[in-house]
């Protein structure tokens, strides 16, 4: 039950960071390309890299924190339905090269930077 307790806090926090997060970014970037949620999505694809290399590889992150962190906060933080709906937005909108853009730009994006989490998780 405490697992379930500790995901349900973490995704608090997370939704909250993101909230947050990108309101900043489209204030200062301007919202006629999501790139408050491409930033969001690849930040947290980085840092659950570097968790899962952390906890996994290393061992020295607990499950308990890999699951308040991971499941919880990252899962609360990252925002793959926003980034589904924006970029059928532009496609609907007629912007076709942003919306491929917004899409294959963030899943391209956040492999390369789960694998830049993993190897910097790992050099530690």
């Amino acid at each position: 039950m405490m697992n379930v307790v500790g995901v349900f806090l973490g995704a608090g926090i997370g939704g909250a960071l993101r909230y947050v997060l990108g309101g900043w970014i489209a204030d200062r970037w301007g919202a006629s390309f999501p790139w408050h949620t491409m930033v969001i999505n690849v930040g947290g694809a980085f840092l659950l890299g570097l968790l899962m290399a952390l906890s996994v590889d290393q061992q020295v992150v607990s499950p308990q924190v890999r699951l308040l962190v991971g499941v919880g906060v990252l899962g609360g933080f990252t925002t793959f339905s926003t980034l589904s709906y924006e970029s059928i937005a532009l496609l609907e909108q007629g912007l076709v090269a942003q919306g491929l853009a917004n899409m294959f730009g963030s899943a391209v994006l956040g492999l390369v930077a789960v694998l830049a989490g993993l190897a910097i998780g790992r050099a530690i």
